[in-house]
């Protein structure tokens, strides 16, 4: 009988990647479709530390301070929280670990962007159905807003709502592929149809983007991921102009912040896909680079690519990234296994036999 070998993917860095992680006192978590969470940091020697976990379809995340994780998968909005006291190390030496704690099942509805605001309201970007929802208990979603240009949350995507931005702690910027209203609409639009919406307003406050994903408010600025052309830069919502920043050699998607720099990430094309035939392949052709799958530490004092960590093997696709500052070194529980079957913790009553 033959046997089917499991292909690790094969993690390359540049030779300040580490020494950024220790300066910036962070690591990193991502997340790569179709079903690895990766969590970044170094060991006590210094050293990369690589952790990964599978989830089905891993897309978005979001965090609450540095103790709870959300993520979204292909049916199933997860949260996961840190189970180690202030100062716990793990055996390994890990000081976070994080285990999936609730589940909110959600059916197939293709969620992209997670948000949670400043009351802990937790927001998914439910790309099938074009609107901005919210998990519910005895409901796969409570839809809580969506484009005006559309008549209300329909299933089969249509303008292809991937991303949302908190500014003052609500959910307030959305990105969108294209302005259309007929099933799978936005894919004529790919190369230059995007948009951002401003949630508070309905107003359409930038436009003529290239498939626009992760919109981010910090700083006082709005910045996104223009995809289509591997692009990180800023929105000046006075004139909806799309300001570049930096190139990534790749689809960008994923972005966050840490001090003075940007993480974003990119991702491979997938062959003879909606990726194909955008202003990114004539810019790597002109770079003379291939697309790659990674994370780009981007210094935004001057738009340079200050470190980078880039995966070889069958994964191709990178969604999301969150920053974990003060954090050196975490892990995650998988759903299955002898770890979560002995992760076992509860507070004694006083007073109980």
């Amino acid at each position: 009988m033959e046997t089917t070998e499991r292909i690790e993917p094969e993690i390359a860095i540049s030779d300040g990647f580490e020494g950024w992680l220790a300066e910036q006192r962070t690591s990193l978590v991502f997340a790569t479709p179709p079903a690895k969470l990766f969590l970044v940091g170094l060991d006590a020697d210094g050293a990369l530390s690589v952790f990964e976990r599978t989830f089905d379809k891993c897309m978005g995340l979001a965090q609450v301070d540095t103790q709870t994780l959300y993520l979204g998968t292909r049916h199933h909005l997860w949260r996961l929280e840190n189970d180690l006291r202030p100062g716990e190390l793990t055996e390994a030496g890990y000081d976070r670990r994080f285990i999936p704690r609730h589940c909110s099942a959600t059916g197939y509805l293709n969620t992209h962007d997670l948000a949670v605001e400043d009351d802990g309201r937790v927001l998914f970007v439910n790309t099938r159905f074009g609107c901005l929802a919210e998990p519910r208990d005895d409901a796969s979603f409570a839809p809580v807003w969506w484009p005006s240009f559309l008549p209300g949350p329909q299933p089969n995507d249509r303008c292809h709502l991937n991303g949302v931005a908190v500014r003052d702690g609500r959910a307030r910027y959305a990105t969108a592929v294209g302005q259309a209203t007929d099933v799978d609409g936005w894919r004529r639009h790919r190369r230059d149809g995007g948009l951002v919406i401003d949630i508070a307003t309905d107003e359409i406050v930038a436009c003529g983007l290239s498939m626009p994903h992760s919109p981010r408010w910090y700083r006082d600025r709005l910045w996104l991921a223009n995809a289509g052309t591997g692009e990180l830069g800023t929105i000046d919502l006075a004139s909806g102009r799309f300001e570049p920043v930096a190139f990534v050699p790749g689809f960008a998607r994923g972005l966050c912040f840490v001090g003075d720099y940007a993480v974003v990430g990119t991702s491979r094309p997938r062959h003879g896909d909606l990726y194909a035939g955008l202003p990114l392949d004539e810019r790597l052709l002109q770079a003379g680079e291939p697309a790659c799958l990674g994370l780009f530490a981007i210094d935004l004092r001057d738009g340079a690519i200050a470190a980078w960590l880039t995966i070889d093997g069958p994964v191709r696709e990178l969604f999301e990234v969150i920053a974990l500052p003060g954090v050196r070194r975490p892990q995650a529980l998988g759903l299955v296994g002898g770890e979560i079957a002995e992760a076992i913790r509860f507070d004694a009553l006083e007073g109980v036999l």
